[in-house]
């Protein structure tokens, strides 16, 4: 049999967990004019969450992640290559001979795709102008795109003036449905809920928290139930993960090797000793690269304590290494603060 646990890559089919109402949410805003905000911390599901109602509308679509653009005519070339993947090279060759900047496209062999490049221009208002003057002729009330750009909260770090350029141009288009996807809250709020920001209140805003207890556990029963103790099983792999999506899927597959292989007893705490042992090195690296402060904060919060009712530190303090742990993805605030890793937070307090 097949390991029925996924988890590094972006989940499909039978390994996606359910997301019932958050999947319909999606599906009725991709059904409307309108466009979606999407946020929730790393490693929740998102992309993967996405990428199931894309499959389900069965329409065109495009996806960036800003965190790997480093640049505006990077954008730009990223843009245009998707562009390629879902549109005939014969129709796109001459609406391309209408922009002002003219890219570079050649023939890759290794892929049989289109690689595009664009040169550094000083006015790159123009060039993503043209580009998304594409995506508006493409688009048809027949044929509707989808454009998601994941980790959005990012744009401000490709061109400080990016997210100007963006609104001024998105906003007049039709048939085009954008989603914007973000693992950092604070920055997304900012975004889309500061009044100053061009991007306020530009689409629906949906928060994706952690699975529901009872519906995860349906999910790991259904496939952990030829074990003679299931139910133990489910409940105690869960009240470990506190429901992250992530480190369920985690450990639920090694807990799954070791049922299949007849290890059976101490089966959950087992898994977990043997996660934190190949973990262990890269834990102590971590925690090397952390101040005095930081380390402090981290050692109450695996502790289930509430971060502010920490005595001895500024209250200014915490919020500076709360706000900097956010960002680095080492702490997440879902009703409260807590270490984002679970195996993270059990190697903090077995030393």
């Amino acid at each position: 049999m097949m390991n029925p646990f996924k988890f590094g890559t972006i989940v499909e089919s039978s390994f996606f967990t359910d997301r019932r109402i958050e999947l319909q949410q999606i599906k009725s805003v991709l059904n409307s004019e309108n466009h979606l905000i999407l946020i929730s911390p790393r490693r929740f599901g998102k992309t993967s969450l996405v990428v199931k109602a894309l499959q389900e509308s069965e329409r065109k679509h495009i996806m960036i992640n800003l965190q790997s653009v480093v640049s505006v005519e990077d954008f730009a070339s990223r843009l245009l290559k998707e562009v390629f993947k879902i549109y005939k090279f014969e129709k796109l060759k001459y609406m391309i001979k209408n922009f002002r900047v003219v890219p570079t496209l050649s023939i890759n062999p290794m892929t049989d795709g289109v690689d595009v490049a664009i040169q550094p221009m000083v006015d790159s208002r123009v060039m993503i102008e043209d580009v998304f003057s594409l995506l508006q002729m493409l688009a048809t009330e027949n044929d509707r795109l989808i454009v998601v750009f994941d980790e959005f909260q990012e744009i401000k770090a490709i061109d400080k003036n990016l997210d100007r350029v963006l609104r001024s141009i998105i906003q007049l288009h039709k048939n085009i449905n954008y989603l914007f996807l973000g693992s950092q809250e604070s920055m997304m709020r900012e975004i889309f809920e500061k009044k100053k920001s061009p991007f306020f209140h530009f689409g629906q805003l949906l928060n994706l928290d952690k699975i529901p207890y009872e519906d995860f556990k349906l999910y790991l029963y259904d496939r952990l139930s030829f074990m003679d103790d299931a139910d133990r099983v489910c409940d105690e792999i869960l009240d470990f993960t506190k429901c992250h999506p992530y480190y369920t899927q985690q450990l639920a597959s090694q807990v799954w090797e070791k049922g299949k292989n007849g290890e059976m007893e101490n089966i959950v705490e087992e898994a977990i000793n043997r996660l934190l042992e190949f973990h262990d090195l890269n834990f102590e690296r971590i925690w090397l690269n952390f101040n005095n402060t930081d380390k402090r904060i981290l050692i109450w919060l695996a502790n289930n304590n509430k971060p502010y009712t920490l005595l001895g530190i500024a209250q200014s303090t915490i919020s500076s290494s709360l706000k900097r742990m956010l960002k680095d993805g080492y702490v997440i605030k879902t009703t409260e603060y807590e270490v984002e890793d679970p195996f993270f937070r059990n190697w903090i307090l077995s030393r």
